[in-house]
């Protein structure tokens, strides 16, 4: 399967990262969005991601100008994706939006043409269902910031011709990404699932009072957290022994946090104006953080993983 051009609908964080990912693997990429100045903007976010991956070493000159060559913009939707081999929506996580979205897509584009979404948890079987070639449509879910991350969950959906999610996955190891392969359709895919297990958690030890919200921050950071970068966590339970795993995980899950719905906490800090670091207070106080230095503490680290190799990808990142 050959995907020699592609279109990146939505120029958000998302989608200018994810057009930059494919032009550094070689493939001609429009950032479409539904004006000229908005996608202009996408361009100079895009144009913002290869400089920082030339400052951190990531890439050289020649592949950032290469990149650079093959990015284009357009706010004609339906000219843009006509064009196109693979199509990428990154739109806002709205079901009836994405539905009307590929809809059209699916009446407007080539018959070989691949759809993809990028949406983090949204069933892609549902996104489809008003398609009438949903067997080319599929979840493509990168992982943000998408420039820097290796993960891509590749979501089949109930339609999803597989060998049209293998040459997805092909495409992305050549644009240096590590995808993963999603074989059932659930909420929240793969990790998002797992996130959402230690996110859930994590609220109801500080609803519980057994620890304050720094210090659930900094044991994730400084405990597991520090080991997951070059260490799974199956590969864990193998090494301590399933004997010890199955003891310590049977204890413990009877007194996790088990209701099939967010804590309450959640609504409690919102309904008292706590929003999160926009609103200068959420689970943490943001007078005193700057959510700027966080975010780039984190791409620090994942530059220096990325350098150390603690991953698994192809070209890029070198």
């Amino acid at each position: 399967m050959d995907f020699s051009t592609a279109a990146i609908l939505g120029t958000g964080t998302m989608g200018p990262g994810i057009a930059t990912t494919l032009a550094l693997g070689g493939v001609t990429t429009t950032i479409v969005s539904r004006t000229e100045d908005g996608a202009e903007r996408g361009a100079r976010a895009a144009d913002g991601y290869l400089a920082h991956l030339l400052d951190a070493g990531l890439v050289s000159e020649a592949e950032r100008d290469a990149a650079r060559a093959r990015i284009h913009v357009s706010a004609r939707l339906d000219t843009a994706a006509s064009a196109a081999d693979l199509i990428v929506e990154s739109v806002p996580e709205q079901m009836p939006l994405k539905q009307d979205l590929f809809a059209h897509l699916d009446a407007i584009t080539r018959p070989d043409a691949v759809l993809a979404s990028n949406t983090s948890g949204l069933s892609i079987t549902a996104i489809a269902a008003r398609c009438a070639h949903p067997e080319r449509v599929l979840t493509t879910h990168f992982w943000n910031p998408p420039h820097l991350m290796p993960l891509v969950e590749i979501v089949r959906g109930a339609s999803t011709d597989p060998s049209v999610a293998e040459g997805v996955k092909a495409l992305l190891i050549r644009c240096g990404k590590t995808p993963v392969m999603v074989r059932k359709d659930r909420p929240g895919q793969l990790g998002n699932r797992m996130q959402m297990a230690m996110v859930r958690e994590a609220v109801n030890i500080v609803a519980e009072g057994i620890a304050d919200p720094e210090d659930v921050d900094l044991a994730a950071r400084l405990g597991f957290g520090l080991r997951l970068p070059a260490y799974g966590v199956l590969e864990h339970q193998d090494l301590v022994g399933l004997e010890l795993g199955h003891a310590v995980c049977d204890y413990v899950a009877r007194d996790l946090y088990n209701e099939p719905h967010a804590p309450p906490l959640y609504r409690e800090k919102m309904a008292a104006g706590a929003f999160g670091a926009a609103t200068g207070r959420g689970f943490l106080d943001w007078s005193r953080k700057s959510p700027e230095e966080v975010k780039a503490r984190r791409d620090r680290f994942i530059v220096e993983c990325l350098k150390a190799g603690i991953h698994h990808a192809g070209p890029h990142p070198k």
